[in-house]
């Protein structure tokens, strides 16, 4: 419906400011001349917009407008109770209780068919304070302090500018801004030893969903430098695994169940080589020959070390 669509680029404005009409076009899936037109409809209807022209024009919402209307409904209230009753179960905090019950208060009751479920992020107690002492350095903008070893098995001491804590890849992690390097920086806290808040203000204003977004761009560069495409040869047995933790896929099947699977893996990163290893006999690395190598000299010293039992 186009109150819908009109309200849904309302936000969409507010949110990542100036767009151009062949991007909402798209975002939408609309003409742009139909783009155009939702525009002067919401001029008439009093929201500021703004036309730029040039390659890197577009239209905005001028920064005085508030919305000040409530647009949320029903489903909307399920959406937020989902996530935040998810976060509860994931990191032990009183004030996020009091929100859910600010929320429910404000729904029609209705639960959402979907459930977040990550209380196995509660089980490392140390983590969880972890947390707090990070997210009182953010709300502060203090540097954090701590000790810190790296993929490598490098041991550092650290200090940088909190932004913030998320949590994906199945851990949670720092995002500090790093003075020395001019740059955002990752840690894992389950590396972390020893946070502590400083006395030192932060030199310059962080958001943590641009830090994000800039880490996922850099990302994404030295990601297509250093990936790599494995081919292997697996027994029937490890193939719903395969699915599940290497994010690739079957390329071929043969009569006897056995089937080859292709998927794309940073080189250096540990997950993946795990949990190759981990199939024993039941999987054959054929294509990189390098990967196949290691494999064969890792399954030489392990048993060198058990020979020695």
């Amino acid at each position: 419906m186009k109150i819908d669509r009109l309200m849904g680029i309302t936000i969409y404005l507010l949110r990542h400011g100036r767009t151009s009409a062949q991007k909402l076009s798209a975002e939408f899936e609309v003409s742009t001349r139909t783009i155009m037109r939702d525009m002067d409809t919401l001029c008439q209807a009093g929201i500021p917009i703004q036309s730029t022209c040039g390659a890197e024009g577009g239209y905005e919402i001028m920064d005085t407008y508030i919305l000040e209307k409530q647009m949320a409904d029903d489903q909307d209230y399920e959406f937020i109770l989902m996530a935040l009753k998810g976060l509860a179960s994931a990191y032990a905090d009183k004030n996020i209780q009091k929100t859910i019950d600010k929320i429910e208060l404000l729904s029609a009751g209705e639960e959402h068919p979907l459930n977040l479920d990550l209380s196995v992020v509660r089980e490392n107690s140390d983590v969880n304070e972890k947390i707090r002492i990070l997210e009182e350095a953010v709300r502060k903008k203090r540097t954090v302090s701590f000790h810190y070893t790296n993929n490598a098995n490098e041991e550092k001491e650290i200090e940088t500018e909190p932004v913030g804590v998320v949590y994906k890849w199945y851990n949670w992690y720092f995002i500090g801004y790093s003075l020395k390097y001019m740059d955002y920086c990752m840690y894992k806290l389950v590396r972390m030893e020893e946070p502590v808040m400083t006395g030192k203000q932060n030199t310059k204003e962080h958001s943590l969903r641009k830090a994000l977004a800039q880490m996922e761009q850099n990302s994404r560069k030295k990601s297509a430098q250093k990936t790599i495409e494995i081919k292997l040869l697996g027994k029937p047995v490890i193939k719903a695994k395969c699915k599940e933790y290497l994010n690739g896929k079957i390329t071929k099947e043969y009569e006897n169940g056995a089937f080859e699977f292709c998927f794309q893996v940073p080189e250096e990163e540990f997950f993946w080589y795990g949990v190759v290893l981990s199939f024993g006999s039941d999987a054959k690395v054929l294509e990189p020959k390098s990967v196949a190598e290691r494999i064969a000299a890792t399954c030489h010293e392990l048993l060198e070390v058990y020979k020695k039992l």
